[in-house]
Parts: structure tokens; sequence; C-alpha cells
């Protein structure tokens, strides 16, 4: 028996290949599905079933394209209705890989179609459970993500959560492995682990919604408390999931389309178009296209752009380092962005020979920063982390102006300029920095390094 976590760091999510005696099954596939194709070819597999936990909001997932190459139906637990044939289990139901198997349990609460799926050896006896985004370590799946029934209200799906978990996961044996959808740093859930597998029996000791004498009214209370909005993306998404898309393969071929200089001058003049700088956060600061959106593919790329651009139709030209095109283009399919009309051939580097005008990011040091402002009489500093981070430490005198709410500071900014911005490690200050200078000339000073190199020097003493 095989058990493989495929971990996608840029979404925070897991997918999971599932091998014996020639047979296989993947839960949750990535949009790009080639390589478990691949893992079957090497383990001379047939991939017998592509199960799905529900219908994804935080990214597109490879259920329908690893369908149609593999041959393999799709499964989901009841309530699901997709808009293509697949086969939509019951509870209970039990589907044979080799000589295990997988039961699907149907846990309503993150989504009404919401399951997991336990995995059984050759002798029947139980040894993982998948838990989709019912169960993540250290926290369960936020119940707000719903879609399409007004009724069903987060704190009637959070009631629905705890039962499902404690009849039907809590009761499982302790020694049994964990495996969730996502980890830190994904939008699903507000208070993940960074480990990614984990045994029952520990969640019950570490996680707040596993306490023993917790009664369902204290569950759905702290749940739902402290849920920040949803991105803005995340409907399309389910969207996509419920009713089909593009393969990724065909969206890769249309998008990969050199653009070149006196084209890219004329389309970057179109308002309907967004130019979006992937290159690194030291890069972009150094020079960039002005009106260009930076989003480095050294971060939380895919989710940061589905938070930041929202609108899955949006059209995009690429400004990437030579090479990165194509993963650019393949990370943005991802979470939906299938209207990639192209990248600047040559790159910036095209730009910045042919083209006069350029824009920068002024960067300081920690230190730098440190001299400069114990000399000011007004400190005008914002701290584009989130709130949660924030509260746990910040510089003095700083305000929090969160990264994915950082429109609605801008005419206060427009006001203060000139004002210093840090986050954690200097990848969002710079991003921040990108949209509050598209089509303005503020005074904004980055702090290189963030948060983690201000934090050195101590400055609470």
């Amino acid at each position: 028996m095989i058990v493989e976590q495929i971990y996608t760091e840029c979404l925070s999510q897991g997918s999971y290949y599932i091998e014996s005696e020639g047979e296989a099954a993947v839960i949750d596939p990535l949009r790009e599905v080639e390589s478990y194709i691949e893992k079957a070819t090497r383990g001379k597999a047939r991939i017998k079933y592509v199960f799905e936990t529900h219908f994804h909001a935080d990214f597109v997932s490879g259920h329908l394209s690893l369908s149609k190459k593999s041959g393999a139906p799709i499964v989901f637990g009841p309530n699901a209705n997709p808009a293509y044939e697949s086969v939509v289990a019951a509870d209970g139901e039990k589907f044979r890989i080799g000589k295990i198997s997988l039961e699907l349990i149907h846990t309503p609460g993150h989504t009404m179609e919401s399951s997991c799926y336990l995995l059984r050896d050759e002798n029947d006896k139980e040894v993982a459970v998948f838990t989709g985004d019912t169960l993540f370590l250290g926290d369960v799946g936020r119940p707000d993500l719903a879609q399409g029934n007004k009724n069903m209200t987060k704190k009637y799906l959070a009631g629905q959560l705890f039962d499902s978990i404690r009849s039907k996961l809590m009761p499982l044996p302790d020694n049994i492995t964990i495996y969730p959808a996502h980890g830190a740093g994904s939008a699903c859930g507000k208070n993940m682990m960074d480990l990614t597998s984990d045994s029952l029996g520990n969640q019950k000791i570490v996680n707040y919604a596993l306490r023993k004498d917790m009664t369902k009214e204290e569950f759905i209370n702290e749940v739902t408390e402290g849920l920040v909005s949803p991105p803005n993306y995340f409907p399309s998404n389910v969207e996509l999931n419920k009713k089909g898309y593009e393969d990724v393969s065909s969206i890769i071929n249309k998008s990969l389309n050199p653009i070149n200089i006196d084209e890219f001058n004329s389309l970057r003049k179109q308002n309907d178009i967004l130019i979006l700088d992937v290159r690194s956060k030291s890069s972009f600061s150094k020079g960039y296209i002005p009106g260009s959106l930076f989003i480095g593919l050294e971060g939380m790329f895919a989710p940061w752009a589905g938070t930041l651009i929202g609108n899955i139709k949006q059209k995009i030209i690429i400004v990437s380092p030579k090479g990165k095109e194509k993963e650019a283009i393949s990370r943005l399919s991802r979470v939906g962005f299938d209207n990639v009309i192209g990248f600047l051939d040559g790159g910036y580097e095209k730009w910045s020979i042919c083209c006069e005008k350029i824009k920068k990011v002024k960067s300081i040091s920690a230190k730098e920063f440190f001299a400069e402002v114990n000399s000011l009489k007004k400190r005008n500093i914002y701290d584009v982390r989130s709130e949660d981070e924030f509260r746990i430490g910040h510089f003095p005198g700083a305000k929090n102006t969160p990264l994915n709410k950082i429109d609605k500071y801008i005419g206060e900014l427009e006001k203060k300029s000139p004002f210093y911005i840090y986050c954690k490690g200097g990848y969002r200050s710079v991003i921040a920095g990108s949209i509050i200078n598209k089509g303005r000339d503020l005074k904004l000073i980055n702090i290189e390094g963030g948060y983690d190199e201000i934090e050195k020097f101590n400055f609470f003493k």
C-alpha cells in the first residue's frame, strides 16, 4: 500500500495518491494532473477513482481533467450536484482499491456535501482518514463558504459541523492518521498548524474544536468568532469546480503568447488589461513598469492573485523572468485565472531599454529605518500584515492596514506622505507599494525584511 501526500506550498493544499495491487485513487487533485498519471505509470497502476471531499472554493481542482485522461469516475459525497457525470456516493459506501478500501464518511458543515474518506488496510483495519476541509490540524473548516442557499447561515453550518465531527470522526481510533486538505496559510480556516498530518489522539489534545467537554453552543461561538470575509474569487472557483472548466494544457497553449514591446505599449493603455509583474520583490523594487501590479512567484502567489485581482475573467499580461512565463500562467490557473492574453517578450529588461519611464520602490534596511524614525516628530508607519499578526506584536505607533484591505486606506496614505510600510518579511509590503502607487507618486518607504528584521532590534527595551 502506498499513501503519498502531494503538498503544494503556494496553496497550502494537500492532495493524495493512494495505490494498492495495481490500482490507484487520487483525492482532491491539483489542476495540473500529469504528476498523478506519472505516479500511476511508474507503479504500473490504473487510476480507478478520483475522490473529491467537496466543491473547493480556494482552488480549481483537477478532478475533471484527471477523470478524462484516466477514465476514472469522479466521486462526491451526498448533496453534491455537479453539472457533469459523477458518482454521488452514499454515507458509508466503500470503494475497493486493490487490497485496501476507502469508505466515504459524510460530514456536512464546511459545506453540505463535505465528506471524508476512511482508509482501511487489507485486514480492514482503520489506518487513516482524509478529512478535506472538515477537520484541519489545529482547526476545523470555516462554516461560511456554502454557496447557493441563503438559509444556511454560518451558525447553522457550524452546528452541522459539530455533529459531524462528534459523531463521525472523534469516535475513530486515536492512533489513526489525519490527512487534511489544507495547512497553515490557507483562508479555509483560521487557526491551522504547520503540520500536514497528525494522529487523531494528538488533535484531541491540541485542537480547540475537539475539546471533550465542549458544548454545541460553545463550538458554534468559537468556530464562527473572528471569521474574516473570504476572498472575492472563492465563489467563482466553486462554480468552476461544480460546472466544469477548460483543461490547463489548453490554457497554457493559448496564454503562452509573446507580446512585442509596441503591442504591449498599445495594450497597457486599455482599462480592461492588468499588467502583472511576477518577478522577485527585490527586482521589482529596483525598477518596474508604471501601473503594474506586483505579486511575486516567490511567495503565496496564487492566493494573493485571487484575493487582490478578484475577478477571474480579468485580462492579464505577465511581466516575468525569462523562462518563468509558463509557471506563472499555470499557477494563476490554479485559482481560476484563465484569461492571460500573453507575456511581455523580453520582460522588464526589454522595457527598460526601449522605454524611458520606470518607477521604483524606495527600500531601506531596518537599521536605516530606526535611524530615520528616531529623528522624526511625526511617525507615519503602516503595518500591512493581518490583524492577528499585528495583535501579536508590532512597531510602536504603527497602524494596521492589512494588505487585503489596502484600498480602503489609500485616501489616508495620500494625506500622510511620506510614510513607511512593512510586513513580516518584505513580500506583502512590496505588493502593497505597487497597489498604493498605481497611478500615484506617493513618498512610500518600504522596510526591507519587514517585522522580522525590525524585531531583531528589540525596540521594546
